[in-house]
């Protein structure tokens, strides 16, 4: 085993700090330090993403130590769950949905470079995306504009956290080819890797 991942967590509410760390606490393969110490993962909770909220994100992956962010909401939609992965987080959650194991595995995740988003999120986001779709149609945008079905399958299922093995064999494909589909699409948009690849796609209405 390696060394631990160094993790603070931040919060406006002194309770849900003590939450989070309470639920890291036990994981051997994690270090809790302080949010003035390096850390290779931070945890950002709150109640509303708000201007004030994503501020808070934005300045933490902007430190001397830059981590990797991951954000804990009372309830984000689709359009704040873009917000604040445009502010700089690569793991989303929501509060009900997290328990120690989880968040365990979204730190693993995150420091590992990936980004995971959960998938009704993704599906709302998809929703919209049909919209925009429509809307550049109507305009002429030609049909090599954004992803295709293929890509979108594999993205939304790197924006879950998935590992390229286990995306391959739900798909059908072979890990190459889901590879293969990833370099492709950090190629065309000029992206550094997956978890850019998702941030950018959420972003902009791609996925």
């Amino acid at each position: 085993m390696g060394n631990p991942l160094s993790l603070c967590v931040v919060a406006l509410d002194p309770l849900l700090e003590a939450g989070a760390v309470a639920a890291l606490s036990g994981d051997p393969d994690i270090a809790l330090v302080r949010p003035e110490e390096r850390a290779d993962v931070a945890v950002v909770i709150f109640d509303r993403v708000d201007r004030q909220e994503l501020d808070l994100v934005a300045a933490t992956g902007a430190g001397p130590h830059r981590p990797a962010i991951i954000v804990i909401a009372s309830d984000m939609s689709p359009a704040e769950a873009a917000e604040a992965i445009n502010a700089g987080a690569r793991g989303l959650l929501r509060r009900h949905e997290v328990n120690a194991d989880r968040l365990a595995r979204t730190v693993r995740t995150v420091a590992g470079g990936d980004c995971t988003v959960p998938p009704e999120l993704i599906d709302g986001l998809l929703d919209q995306s049909g919209e925009a779709d429509a809307y550049h149609g109507s305009r002429g945008r030609g049909p090599d504009w954004g992803l295709d079905e293929r890509e979108r399958a594999v993205l939304r299922m790197v924006a879950d956290g998935r590992e390229t093995d286990e995306i391959a064999r739900e798909l059908c494909y072979s890990p190459r080819t889901v590879t293969t589909v990833v370099r492709d699409i950090t190629q065309r948009f000029r992206l550094r890797n997956r978890a850019h690849a998702v941030a950018y796609a959420l972003r902009t209405g791609l996925l």
